[in-house]
């Protein structure tokens, strides 16, 4: 392979140095065909990466039909090499292909090395287990080693940075990158390990394998007439392109390959599926800054363009980021270039400078710049006639053996969910909803209990997209949901949120996720002091647990985290209780609400009991806000835990004389809102509400009336009427009416009729009635 028409340049995948040197290469070179190392299977797709709906970062997916999951991808971003020589290719109308193994032969390959590995699995001796790698598997998964550590480097990703990708010069650049792969594969042939395990085998089988086709791929376009090809691959398989290895001992190694059959398309990509902390083999640390590189070039301007993104990133977080600052940063960051040697700041002194000039040391912040500027959270398009990916192939299907076309006018589907196959339906519809795919919007169900359920669904042309953007979380709705809910779960930091969320999982029965949502909440529990969080997370896991039986989900996974919520509410709901300001307190009033309505609804005495007796501390409590006590009182009352006469003695010593009047006006307000029968029906409670209204004197009475007017508003209008008829029914000024015209004067006077008159509107008012300004004299 050392014709003079052949050209290999060795890159590295997603490298913006090397397909900055690329380009200009490819320009003098003028290549009458391009090769490139990717999968055959794909060549058809090539010419979409020319149309004007393509925008990196995305992907070619190569899928075997039948088995969607097994798939390999392979993600181009604006940057990347192979990017560079398509686009270079077709603007110059000149052929470009793909020469790597075919995917129906990895895809294959794959398949008989699980199985492979699972056989040798089974019978792994000791030994075999305690052996550590050989030197020429360490070579291969880091060639770049001992070269970085031989310039001085500890990390052969900063030494590949620094000297290919912010090269200025790309003059000799592929030649120097070839001269380094090719003394780096003659140290791995000259010492081979004396032994290899299975899985180094086979690794080194598919290697000879892919680069044996590359040359077969060379060879057969010389043929056909090519006399000047450029190649483009991998920096450590240049070497091996060049090689004169003769074509029987290529056909040998190539002899007898499995093969499949396979489907390929186009999908949209992200850049953290880029980054090496994604699992992705070829994988680089930082493609946002890569594409800041790329777009600006290694340049004292890249570094000016790149600290003002970071300025305006912070202060649309509410972060302190001057002009000022940032010129500080810049400066600092070339100094520190300087000091170690660089041309120009790198991604490393940006972020020193950052750290000290704009976040004083603070480096909470860093995670957020890392995941939107260093990472990058955009996402790439294909155009419309890409072929379709293999999740929507799996929604069609679905939708096919579920009779559920997918039509544009609006369609109610009533699901009755003891029927198998409706079910199987609203499972479909929950999951798609967890992926974002919004075909369906569910609705109240029709008929008691929890096994009807209503949705309103319109296929929209918008949908497409988000099908595709769903792919990128697997090939089957099953495998896209568990990943994307996974995805949430991990992201996930308050435990309201996630107990909302493993409601939805159970719904869209994804059981794996569900466990992993549950461990996650039961950990975020035993570790949240945040009471609010623990009241909030409890509604959601305790509705789940009661209604999940209808969906037929195991309630013993969530049993122990509902008992430990309870546990951990009933013991903080005393202290959380004291020294509550009014809208604390009607936090909390709604807090005590939703979990009791959540036990009642689990009917279980024992969480039932704990929560109880947290309500009668809470009641014992001295100086306890009177919202919160009257509430707490109120439920006890419902539960049967207080008779009639202990909640009477609880309001007399609420509303006595030496109670704040504020207070006492809360206390009612807890205990009565929504709730006039209990008055109605109670004559003690009257009682006590009458005197207490009698004995306020007129400041007094002017500071709570706004809370009883709010109380008696949530009253049905029934329940205001008889208490007004009962009010206007009372003699002598006994009851309310006469009560409060007697607490408007003073206690030392003798009864004034005409200051009583004057209060009569407002009350009449307050209860909902006519003028009783005559009838009440």
């Amino acid at each position: 392979m050392s014709e003079s028409g052949i050209r290999v340049f060795g890159i590295r995948h997603h490298g913006p140095g090397s397909a900055r040197s690329l380009a200009a290469a490819l320009d003098a070179l003028e290549p009458d065909l391009v090769l490139i190392e990717g999968p055959p299977d794909a060549d058809d797709l090539i010419a979409l990466a020319g149309s004007a709906g393509m925008v990196p970062p995305v992907a070619l997916l190569l899928y075997a039909p039948d088995e969607p999951r097994r798939a390999h991808y392979y993600p181009f971003a604006v940057f990347s090499p192979e990017w560079i020589a398509i686009q270079h290719a077709l603007r110059r109308k000149v052929p470009v292909r793909f020469m790597d193994l075919p995917a129906a032969h990895a895809l294959a390959m794959d398949i008989e090395d699980e199985k492979a590995a699972q056989a040798a699995e089974a019978v792994r001796s000791e030994s075999d287990a305690e052996a550590g790698p050989s030197s020429a598997r360490r070579v291969r998964q880091d060639p770049l080693h001992d070269v970085a550590r031989a310039a001085g480097y500890n990390d052969s990703e900063r030494w590949w940075e620094h000297v290919v990708e912010e090269r200025q010069d790309h003059t000799g650049a592929f030649d120097a990158v070839l001269e380094v792969m090719t003394a780096l594969r003659e140290d791995e042939t000259h010492d081979p390990p004396p032994t290899a395990s299975p899985d180094e085998a086979r690794d080194r089988l598919r290697e000879q394998r892919r680069e044996a086709w590359m040359r077969r791929t060379i060879r057969s376009a010389v043929r056909d007439g090519a006399r000047n090809v450029a190649i483009v691959c991998g920096a450590w398989h240049a070497p091996a392109l060049l090689a004169d290895v003769p074509v029987k001992e290529d056909d040998a190694v190539l002899k007898g390959m499995p093969k499949i059959a396979v489907k390929a398309t186009w999908i949209p990509w992200t850049p953290d599926r880029l980054a090496r902390e994604s699992g992705y083999g070829a994988g680089i640390e930082s493609p946002g800054w890569y594409a800041h590189v790329w777009e600006h070039g290694a340049t004292p301007e890249a570094s000016l363009s790149w600290m003002t993104r970071v300025s305006r990133m912070l202060r649309e977080e509410g972060i302190d980021a001057s002009p000022a600052q940032t010129i500080d940063a810049v400066r600092l960051a070339s100094t520190l270039a300087a000091l170690r040697g660089r041309p120009v700041p790198g991604l490393p002194e940006l972020t020193e400078s950052t750290l000290s000039a704009l976040l004083d040391g603070n480096e909470v912040p860093l995670a957020l710049l890392r995941k939107r500027l260093t990472i990058g959270d955009t996402l790439g398009t294909v155009p419309k006639d890409a072929p379709s990916v293999p999740l929507q192939e799996a929604i069609a299907r679905d939708q096919k053996r579920l009779r559920m076309s997918p039509q544009a006018s609006e369609k109610v589907l009533e699901l009755d969910l003891r029927k198998p196959f409706d079910l199987e339906r609203s499972v479909l519809l929950h999951r798609l909803r967890v992926l974002g795919i919004e075909w369906g919007t569910a609705e109240r169900g029709v008929g008691k209990g929890t096994f009807k359920e209503v949705w309103r669904i319109a296929w929209r042309p918008e949908l497409a997209v988000a099908v595709i953007e769903a792919a990128v979380w697997g090939n089957t709705v099953e495998e896209a949901t568990a990943a994307r809910a996974g995805d949430r779960i991990l992201k996930a930091q308050d435990l309201p949120t996630l107990a909302a969320l493993l409601g939805v999982l159970l719904l869209a029965d994804v059981p794996r996720a569900a466990r992993l949502a549950i461990t996650r909440l039961d950990e975020l529990a035993a570790l949240s002091s945040d009471f609010a969080e623990l009241c909030g997370a409890l509604p959601p896991v305790a509705r789940t647990l009661r209604y999940g039986d209808v969906r037929g989900t195991d309630s013993e996974l969530l049993t122990h985290v509902v008992a430990g919520l309870v546990t951990r509410v009933s013991a903080g709901l005393p202290v959380a209780c004291g020294s509550l300001d009014d809208d604390a307190a009607a936090a909390m009033y709604a807090h005590l609400i939703a979990v009791n309505d959540s036990l009642a609804r689990l009917n279980d005495a024992v969480l039932l009991e704990s929560w109880r007796e947290a309500l009668g501390r809470v009641l014992a409590l001295p100086g306890i806000h009177g919202l919160v006590a009257g509430r707490s009182a109120r439920l006890l009352l419902d539960a049967g835990a207080l008779d009639a006469d202990q909640v009477a003695a609880h309001w007399s010593s609420a509303l006595s004389r030496a109670a704040d009047a504020s207070a006492g006006a809360g206390w009612v307000e807890g205990f009565l809102r929504d709730a006039g029968t209990l008055l109605v029906h109670d004559p003690k409670l009257w009682t006590i509400l009458d005197g207490w209204l009698s004995g306020l004197a007129s400041d007094a009475f002017g500071l709570v009336l706004p809370l009883l007017r709010r109380t008696v508003a949530t009253f049905s209008a029934p329940e205001r009427r008889r208490l007004g008829e009962r009010a206007r029914s009372a003699r002598g000024g006994g009851d309310i009416s006469g009560a409060v015209a007697a607490g408007a004067a003073d206690e030392a006077e003798s009864f004034d009729h005409e200051r009583a008159r004057a209060v009569l509107p407002t009350i009449a008012l307050l209860l909902g009635l006519d003028d009783v300004s005559e009838k009440g004299a």
